[in-house]
């Protein structure tokens, strides 16, 4: 079992032989962010057991702004520079500071909310919607991490407008990743396919692990809260 199956957030698949980086450049576009409408492919609904949609439900409520908290100075300065990073990253896709700023401040916030790697979270970000807000696949998955509607049915109010609100969008596919990461046991290969609705096929899971090296940091200090 290869190493990415055995801990979540981690680097870049070893499945991602010189043969499956041939067919990502073959890919369709939208793996690799394409602007066009997003063609991702979507969550499936499946059964929960009440304490799972008790637990989920409980996890996408209360959605206080996002204020990072540091147990020291030294987390602090190294999440402003991270910050600053991935700001100048991001520049072309979101021209506007303060709405950069907002973005990546919340991918943090929820990304250490979920226990999830925030690269990973920014990579699949990358692949799923290009950054846009208002992206709608295909199958009719929206927003940032393009989840799907039936979500906020089964664990939220209902309303699947709020998908396009950026902190609900990015607080519910972190809680859904997260959720298909405890089901298929720390295997996180599995569980990106199965966000995307690819359980167990290569080309979803390793555009995001290829996608995840934009954006990871490699500055002074270690990210943490």
């Amino acid at each position: 079992m290869s190493a990415h199956r055995n801990a979540a957030g981690a680097g870049v698949s070893r499945r991602a032989s010189l043969a499956s980086l041939a067919s990502l450049v073959a890919a369709p576009a939208w793996y690799l962010g394409s602007p066009s409408v997003a063609h991702a492919g979507g969550q499936l609904e499946e059964p929960l057991m009440d304490s799972v949609r008790t637990a989920l439900s409980s996890a996408v409520l209360n959605q206080a702004p996002p204020e990072p908290e540091f147990a020291s100075t030294e987390a602090r300065i190294a999440y402003i520079h991270w910050l600053t990073a991935m700001s100048e990253r991001l520049y072309k896709r979101k021209p506007d500071l303060d709405v950069r700023r907002d973005f990546l401040q919340t991918a943090w916030y929820e990304s250490k909310r979920a226990g999830l790697d925030v690269s990973l979270v920014l990579g699949l970000i990358q692949v799923e919607s290009a950054f846009r807000k208002f992206a709608i696949s295909s199958v009719g998955a929206r927003g940032y991490m393009q989840v799907m509607p039936f979500w906020t049915r089964v664990i939220g109010d209902g309303d699947p407008g709020k998908l396009f609100h950026m902190q609900t969008n990015l607080r519910f596919g972190c809680v859904i990743l997260r959720h298909y990461l405890e089901r298929e046991r720390g295997d996180l290969f599995m569980a990106l396919g199965r966000y995307n609705g690819s359980r167990g096929r290569d080309p979803y899971p390793n555009a995001v692990f290829t996608a995840q090296r934009n954006w990871i940091f490699n500055g002074a200090g270690s990210v943490g809260a």
